[in-house]
């Protein structure tokens, strides 16, 4: 008897459950009748609220994603300074009594030379204001770093090697391709499983590619058994590295090897040494260092269960658009994808994060609401935004839009003819009814054609230089905005102009 009560308690349990999730789902879901705008002004009402926090400061974004002290720190380092003496009033007995007691606390083998004293009086006279600034910066890195370099058993000081390799510039770049706070080369990148594709690149991602740094760094001093050759590997690759030890004659000292590895690496350990030099000595030498405007600590990361642009979750949580690419350097084109087997993040402030995560059923709703919306023919509001630029490309410019077909080629993926015709992966395996990402040269797969570019104009908005516009528009570069607009000086852009965009 007891059982049959017990059964039908759960059953009726079970209608009410079910009841209640068709009842939440219908209010999640209106019919398809009111404009994105007008729903989700009446979505928002129903959002749980946070106490708002104070915005991040905008001079802090651009700080945090700078470029000119990451071209300044690799011209230090390729030149070194190896030759030029610098004036500076610092003694050299009392620089080599500082230089022995980092040697006492460190595992690296430091001492006294004219290369290292040259590069030391050089940042002191010429980088003063520049180390002012990373050391803001690392306030915002070096916990992180702090707390993977521990996890792997590595010395705590690598974490100034993000200093000499990228300026603590998530989005760096060199002239040969390497990339990130760690400047990874593509092929060690994939390596060390970071994923790099037509939206993200996981070597801009401050978490992933210090796991990946570490473990890469740990697996060098595994195979040369000394730091110094760890740190001159990662920078010169482990082959330079042994074939300079011998033409040394089996010599593993770095200061033994030095004059045999390429320039750079010849300045890349007195660099590091001068960069730590720089932290632990800073107040002898007046340099007082600025302030973080937040700490990494103070972000949180969730797992999305949807694809979504920056435009529309800014508008959703109350945040700038700005702080989301400063908070998420990975993804390239300002929005978060989803498919099959993706599983991405979202960093945000702690308190965005409470936001997010108690309004994310209304939150996902809303984006489906604007999917749907649009589904049904009808035209989103240009002039909304939350609606992405992409979006509205397609629905402004679809009678310009025509099928064809495009021929496969070796070498080809579908990331790759996706990218190409400004489409999604899944967008292209759905027009193809393809099951898996496999394909094969000389079939033919189905392609929309563009007979219009995606962005036809773009307003200048404070704080936009050539470069955020380039990565805000897509599939443009700084010469193509300034060749399409006769722009011969990037000073010259001025917020309310109105830039040609031609893809």
């Amino acid at each position: 008897m007891k059982k049959i009560v017990y059964a039908l308690l759960f059953g009726l349990l079970s209608i009410g459950l079910q009841a209640q999730e068709s009842a939440e789902k219908h209010t999640l879901t209106a019919k398809i009748t009111q404009t994105p705008q007008a729903y989700l002004d009446s979505i928002k009402k129903t959002f749980v609220n946070h106490k708002a926090g104070a915005e991040i400061d905008k001079k802090w974004m651009q700080e945090i994603m700078n470029d000119d002290l990451f071209e300044s720190m690799k011209d230090d380092v390729e030149n070194a300074y190896l030759d030029k003496t610098v004036e500076y009033d610092l003694s050299t007995d009392l620089l080599k009594e500082r230089l022995r007691n980092l040697n006492n606390k460190s595992v690296f083998n430091i001492h006294h030379n004219e290369s290292i004293e040259k590069v030391i009086k050089n940042f002191l006279k010429n980088r003063s204001k520049s180390y002012e600034r990373l050391m803001a910066l690392s306030e915002y890195y070096f916990p992180l770093f702090e707390e993977r370099l521990n996890k792997y058993d590595v010395p705590l000081e690598i974490k100034y090697l993000a200093i000499v390799e990228s300026a603590l510039n998530p989005n760096a770049k060199s002239r040969m391709g390497a990339t990130g706070l760690w400047q990874f080369m593509y092929g060690t990148a994939k390596q060390y499983k970071l994923d790099i594709n037509t939206y993200v690149d996981e070597r801009s991602d401050p978490v992933k590619s210090t796991e990946a740094a570490v473990k890469y760094l740990r697996d060098l001093y595994d195979v040369f058994g000394n730091w110094e050759l760890a740190l001159a590997s990662y920078n010169a690759g482990p082959g330079n590295v042994s074939k300079a030890i011998r033409r040394a004659g089996g010599e593993t000292d770095y200061w033994k090897i030095r004059r045999f590895l390429p320039k750079e690496t010849q300045g890349y350990i007195p660099a590091f040494i001068a960069t730590m030099y720089m932290y632990e000595y800073h107040k002898e030498h007046n340099i007082v260092p600025k302030r973080a405007k937040i700490p990494f600590v103070k972000t949180d990361t969730i797992q999305v269960k949807r694809n979504f642009t920056f435009q529309e979750i800014a508008a959703l949580i109350d945040i700038s658009e700005e702080e989301l690419k400063m908070l998420n350097p990975k993804y390239k084109l300002a929005q978060i994808p989803k498919y099959e087997g993706s599983k991405y993040s979202l960093r945000l402030p702690i308190d965005k994060m409470g936001r997010f995560t108690s309004n994310e059923k209304k939150i996902y709703a809303y984006l489906d609401y604007v999917e749907k919306y649009h589904e049904k023919g009808n035209n989103l509001e240009q002039n909304t935004p939350w609606v992405s630029n992409k979006v509205i490309a397609n629905e402004t410019s679809s009678s310009n839009k025509k099928q064809s077909f495009y021929t496969i080629k070796k070498g080809d993926t579908l990331e790759k003819i996706a990218s190409r015709y400004q489409i999604s992966i899944q967008e292209l395996k759905q027009m193809n009814g393809l099951k898996s990402n496999l394909i094969h040269p000389g079939k033919k797969i189905k392609v929309i054609e563009n007979s219009t570019s995606l962005h036809a104009t773009y307003t200048v908005k404070a704080g936009d230089t050539l470069h955020s516009i380039a990565k805000k528009v897509g599939n443009v570069s700084v010469n193509d905005l300034m060749k399409a607009n006769n722009i011969k000086n990037p000073q010259v852009l001025k917020p309310g102009m109105v830039l040609k965009i031609n893809s």
